[in-house]
């Protein structure tokens, strides 16, 4: 099943924000190319599989030991990329290339587990817990791949700023929103007209204290950052671009570099819940795959010293 360690965002408008992951840029088209021919080319080789084992048991044969070892050797593949990466003897180019071989094995071990429990559910406790460890290792799995392709669809958190710096990134964004607000012009404060003019920072402080403010505290927009929703981010802006429309342009100006720091921040937010999911899954994911391995072991070292007549 997939595994990801390390990934980062990079914060967007001037700080250099925007991107896809790794720096690429890839067409939809393309993309959904790519995917439509790996699911064809994994059922077909799933439907080779279930045939083969088949044949293997019309010749008179146990097939459970040919999918047995099938699903075995599989899975010490997947083990094989776990250590790599936790030991980090791939460079990064090799391990994204062993991420995509690991994902694609991940789900033809799917049909080999299906075939070698023969369709039906377990019979012993032993055989439940060898189940179970191996539904949450394939669901959790699943979960990764479906985090990596939402990032790269979004486009928006690459490998440039690790998930331990979004809480500094956020304060930062929080000091430089206020200090926009605060900042007035010297100039027209020296100039003296026979009228007061438009009251255009104070209202730029009140959006500040009646929207901004909070928005900048802490994280926000759990919920929706997870589906994929900029309804809120959105909601923001025309609070911004509303007020853009009264005020004379030099309040315009810092409106529109306050803009560019919410969005700024609201894509740290939106870093920040995929990337701890990220890193959450991992805690479900690896545990469970060592765990899987030392059942795989001594389910295979009860079946042939049963075979064997050994006890």
């Amino acid at each position: 099943m997939p595994d990801f360690g390390g990934a980062a965002v990079r914060p967007a408008g001037p700080r250099a924000l925007g991107g896809s992951i790794g720096g690429r840029s890839r067409g939809p088209a393309g993309y959904l190319i790519r995917q439509t021919a790996q699911s064809l080319l994994i059922a077909a080789i799933s439907a080779g599989l279930f045939w083969l084992v088949c044949i293997y048991g019309n010749g008179l044969r146990d097939p459970r030991y040919l999918d047995g070892w099938v699903l075995a050797g599989g899975m010490s593949v997947q083990l094989y990329f776990h250590i790599a990466i936790k030991a980090a003897r791939l460079s990064p180019k090799s391990a994204m290339r062993w991420r995509k071989v690991h994902i694609f094995l991940g789900y033809l071990l799917i049909a080999a587990f299906i075939s070698h429990s023969d369709f039906s559910l377990p019979d012993t406790g032993f055989e439940w817990a060898l189940w179970a460890g191996f539904v949450l290792v394939t669901l959790s799995g699943i979960f990764g791949a479906y985090l990596a392709w939402s990032l790269r669809a979004k486009g928006r958190i690459d490998e440039s700023i690790s998930y331990d710096r979004i809480a500094t990134l956020r304060a930062e964004l929080a000091r430089d929103v206020h200090a926009a607000v605060a900042e007035t012009d010297p100039a027209a404060a020296q100039i003296a007209l026979p009228l007061p003019g438009l009251p255009h920072d104070a209202w730029i402080m009140d959006l500040y204290a009646n929207h901004l403010r909070d928005f900048f505290e802490g994280p926000r927009n759990f919920t929706a950052h997870l589906i994929g929703s900029q309804r809120p981010l959105r909601r923001l802006t025309d609070e911004i671009d509303d007020l853009s429309r009264y005020v004379d342009q030099q309040s315009r100006e810092k409106l529109a570099a306050i803009k560019t720091l919410a969005v700024e921040k609201d894509r740290l937010d939106f870093a920040r819940v995929y990337l701890g999911l990220t890193r959450g899954w991992l805690f479900v994911h690896v545990p469970v795959t060592y765990g899987l391995t030392v059942l795989t072991v001594l389910h295979v070292l009860v079946v042939y010293a049963f075979s064997s007549g050994a006890w």
